[in-house]
């Protein structure tokens, strides 16, 4: 098998300025994906894909390759993950590189361990599975949720609003974290798998008050 790890960290973040490059319990948050998928030993190839010098030599400090630069198409505010992993896909080809497995890691997503890359693969292998992802449970059930129409809160779902929480069936969202695919059915419908992950391991970083949050869970998560 060949796999590949590929950290996609563009430069340019507006709300908290050099986001993936920024100083996440003593080192740069971009240092925790890298180290994860090399320490996981899965991967041939850990790269990140950037269009960002600074952030280039960051990830080399730490052991990632940067290979090439993206292009302008996937370095603006709209370009999305997929294209971006695209990319890359068509690149490393045009090298005359293939590989079997490829993990998309976010670049500030510090609860991304070893272990968790390694049970990922390892379910995905076992269970002949063609991408997994890690999930997390809504800490509310979003069925006793409201919208604001004119001013007025309308219930999502009326006749969950007088049942127990705990009689409400669970419902989960991607933990943002990372991604695997196999290559042979990549950008094709195929089985898809997750994880669970516990809310404690488990942070969107969009703005300086999340950011805090994290801090605080992933200085919990490795105290245990």
């Amino acid at each position: 098998m060949r796999n590949i790890a590929v950290i996609t960290a563009r430069g340019g973040s507006k709300r908290i300025p050099q986001k993936n490059i920024k100083e996440f319990c003593g080192k740069p948050i971009v240092a925790y994906s890298i180290e994860a998928a090399i320490k996981s030993d899965i991967f041939d190839e850990v790269m990140v894909s950037t269009d960002s010098e600074e952030i280039a030599a960051v990830a080399k400090k730490y052991g990632a390759k940067v290979p090439f630069y993206r292009s302008e198409a996937t370095s603006n505010d709209f370009a999305g993950t997929g294209a971006v992993l695209n990319e890359v896909v068509s690149e490393y080809r045009q090298r005359g590189q293939e590989f079997d497995f490829m993990c998309c890691i976010y670049p500030t997503a510090p609860f991304v361990t070893a272990e968790k890359l390694q049970k990922a693969y390892n379910i995905l292998i076992e269970e002949d599975g063609d991408t997994i992802s890690p999930l997390v449970q809504f800490s509310f059930p979003p069925q006793r949720g409201y919208y604001i129409r004119n001013g007025e809160l309308v219930a999502v779902d009326p006749d969950s609003m007088p049942k127990r929480s705990q009689d409400l069936e669970p419902i989960y969202h991607d933990a943002g974290q990372f991604y695997f695919y196999r290559m042979a059915k990549w950008g094709k419908p195929g089985k898809r798998m997750n994880i669970i992950l516990p809310d404690s391991e488990v942070q969107d970083i969009d703005n300086f008050e999340d950011w805090k949050i994290a801090e605080m869970k992933y200085r919990l998560m490795i105290s245990d």
